[in-house]
């Protein structure tokens, strides 16, 4: 782009941000809704207000062959986002690319299976964090984000703070995990975190924030390929399996939807095409459940 060119993507670019911003978009939101516009300025090394139909019908085009649907849909989200709110005109999206409807059933573990991760590491902070994340359905960085003062151990409840759609919640905290998180803590006290970064206690104490979130997926998939599970599972698959496995466990969709933070119970839904069974009393069922697991913890 020549001087002038550049000068005005960068005030529809800051507008942009700051639109995304008014309408109170998360941070990973605004990231994405940003790369898209970059990403297209610079594939046409210009200013978006200036292309035409055909060009973005030919960006998607070449966007389709060399990036995935998920990141087609992004960027073309971003960039409606960009017209509606920063250019003020119309963007016919359905004329230019429309990804692909698809409905997959995630992978799950048993109870059995997890048991067998979480005794294939003998790394405590491992072992936590794995029943952690599978005893009260949490998402990733929901349970690294934890902090001591969401653990209310008179009602044995956990406050998930800032959820997806930043939404707080609470839910039950079986008493083999409150525990478990008090073993842990136990190794490093941590004035804050639960699960801090740091390669050993001393550092884990002084940690300025908590465990490095591309580390643990990566001992998490070394963690399922050295104990011989060769489903294609992550972190998330365990909070599908314990939807899975409430599901299983007689518990009633809608409460297994305020347990996992779903807004829409089709999403909790997705549980009925993998498990046939419904009921109530979720706290005793919860608290059953965890207590199966046969733990060999580590030091």
């Amino acid at each position: 782009m020549h001087k002038a060119q550049q000068k005005r993507f960068d005030s529809l670019y800051r507008k942009h941000v700051n639109a995304l911003r008014r309408q109170g978009k998360a941070d990973s939101t605004i990231d994405c809704y940003a790369r898209a516009v970059r990403r297209i300025s610079e594939f046409f090394d210009c200013p978006v207000d200036v292309l035409t139909q055909d060009q973005l019908e030919g960006y998607f085009d070449a966007l389709v062959k060399t990036h995935s649907w998920s990141t087609v849909k992004v960027d073309r989200n971003g960039l409606q986002f960009f017209f509606k709110h920063v250019l003020k005109r119309d963007w016919q999206w359905v004329d230019i690319v429309k990804p692909p409807v698809v409905k997959t059933l995630p992978d799950v573990l048993t109870v059995k299976e997890v048991e067998r991760l979480i005794n294939g590491t003998r790394e405590l902070r491992y072992q936590t964090f794995i029943l952690t994340c599978f005893s009260m359905g949490l998402r990733i960085g929901e349970a690294l984000s934890m902090e001591i003062g969401d653990i209310d151990s008179e009602r044995m409840r956990l406050h998930v703070r800032g959820a997806k759609g930043r939404k707080d919640r609470y839910v039950t905290l079986p008493q083999v995990t409150l525990l478990a998180l008090r073993r842990y803590w136990a190794t490093h006290r941590h004035p804050r975190f639960l699960f801090p970064g740091g390669r050993d206690a001393e550092q884990r104490h002084q940690a300025e924030g908590f465990m490095d979130r591309g580390g643990l997926q990566k001992s998490f998939k070394a963690i399922v390929r050295d104990v011989g599970i060769h489903k294609a599972a992550t972190v998330h698959t365990l909070r599908h399996s314990f939807g899975l496995a409430l599901t299983d466990a007689g518990v009633s969709l809608r409460a297994v939807q305020e347990a996992m933070g779903h807004e829409d119970p089709r999403t909790t839904a997705l549980y009925t095409q993998l498990s046939s069974y419904t009921q109530t009393d979720t706290e005793r069922r919860i608290n059953a459940l965890i207590k199966r697991l046969r733990i060999q913890w580590g030091e």
